[in-house]
């Protein structure tokens, strides 16, 4: 059986779309993007910021889910310039222990919602 998990301190979903998913032990969360759960603005300043919001959002999330960081096993980043990647990854990088950093992939698309530089999803286990 699912559950839907939903916070107030993440971006609500703007379409069809749950901003994560739990089913049994398994977490499955939408991609965030950097919107400002509160504003609803882009935080776009720089990437480093996007990405900050991107990783504030999705902490929220787990933890709306009762997990953290350490529950994330797998991690897929959509950036639209992979000259940012190792800006990203530094930032991305902090929010995990190295030891223990879950599986990731990192793909350049051409465009994103709302025509951000990045969105990252993750699957997460208890």
């Amino acid at each position: 059986m699912k559950k839907i998990i939903f916070t107030d301190k993440a971006p609500a979903p703007i379409g069809p779309y749950s901003q994560a998913v739990l089913v049994g032990n398994i977490l499955y969360t939408s991609g965030q993007i950097p919107l400002h759960p509160v504003t609803g603005e882009l935080v776009n300043s720089d990437i480093e910021a996007e990405t900050t919001q991107v990783m504030e959002n999705m902490k929220a999330v787990l933890e709306a889910a009762g997990m953290n960081f350490e529950n994330v096993v797998k991690s897929t980043i959509f950036i639209t310039n992979m000259d940012d990647f190792a800006r990203i990854n530094t930032i991305y990088g902090s929010y995990f222990k190295t030891e223990t950093a879950p599986a990731r992939e990192t793909v350049q698309v051409a465009k994103l919602p709302k025509n951000v530089n990045v969105e990252i999803s993750m699957t997460a286990v208890l």
